[in-house]
């Protein structure tokens, strides 16, 4: 692993070939496309373009974004546009659970953009979305990947007080690289988040990306801190730059290192670990409902 900082090295780091993603196919995936392409739905899937797209709707999980699209943090990682977020979508809590339904989705992860411009972080309207979801879907499982809610306690028991299957907030980084990688995040911040979703009977999960110049020992002090406050799911992905404005891959991590990793991971008491170049928060979220 590398120990250089993201702002030290500059030049290109030519992608490998364990990183070439295959067209996703199946009789599954092709019905969902259909029903999206016709309803017009919206997914994190396809606008993130996701790699495992495929194979995530094949096992009946997809991923919506709520609280529209404009971010009120620059995170030096995410393509999310950054500015001034347009007034809420009263609808959208409905329109989430009717594109829910329409795709016959089993296993739903609803995550958002950060709207540091509500007073309550944006919190009524995950309520709404969890119970819409609820209403119409009624065997559908639900994780959630929240936002710190800006250290508003109050408004993150909102999320606890509906109790999805699965609470999820991402470290995103190692301790040394989160002011340049999440710049109006905090570290301990985002552990308290975790700390407090277990402490209120959730299942909690967390990932972070790899390859913006963390050490391997910086990855096993992270996974450490995970576990002190009793995360019981980690995903570890590779970083992959979306635009030459955002940060730089300093390192593509070899399958072999992520394989290890996950070996650690369990080793440490993770009650699952998802590890490789093209894992993401969601890849295989139905599987951690235990």
């Amino acid at each position: 692993m590398s120990s250089e900082t993201v702002e030290s090295k500059k030049q290109r780091v030519a992608k490998p070939k364990w990183l070439r993603v295959k067209l996703p196919t199946g009789e599954s995936y092709k019905r969902v496309r259909g029903l999206v392409s016709e309803h017009g739905l919206h997914t994190i899937c396809e606008s993130g373009n996701c790699p495992n797209m495929g194979e995530c709707w094949g096992e009946g999980t997809a991923t919506f974004m709520i609280l529209g699209n404009i971010c009120t943090r620059s995170c030096g990682f995410c393509s999310v546009i950054t500015g001034r977020p347009e007034v809420v979508d009263e609808f959208e809590p409905g329109k989430v659970a009717r594109s829910v339904k329409l795709m016959e989705v089993k296993h739903a992860v609803i995550t958002s953009v950060d709207r540091d411009d509500l007073a309550d972080g944006g919190a009524d309207v995950w309520v709404k979305t969890v119970r819409a979801i609820r209403h119409q879907s009624p065997t559908t499982t639900l994780e959630t990947l929240v936002p710190d809610f800006a250290g508003n306690w109050n408004n993150l028991q909102h999320i606890i007080d509906v109790a999805p299957e699965i609470v999820s907030h991402n470290l995103e980084t190692v301790r040394r690289l989160t002011k340049s990688v999440r710049i109006q995040a905090k570290y301990n911040r985002s552990l308290e988040v975790l700390r407090r979703l277990k402490e209120g009977g959730m299942k909690t999960k967390s990932g972070v990306m790899l390859g913006l110049g963390e050490s391997f020992d910086e990855i096993l002090e992270t996974m450490d801190d995970l576990r002190s406050v009793s995360v019981d799911i980690l995903t570890l992905g590779q970083y992959l730059q979306p635009t030459p404005k955002h940060l730089p891959v300093l390192e593509f991590i070899t399958p072999e290192v992520f394989e290890q990793l996950k070996e650690i991971g369990l080793e440490k008491g993770f009650r699952y670990v998802e590890s490789g170049p093209l894992v993401r928060s969601s890849y295989h979220a139905e599987k951690h409902l235990f």
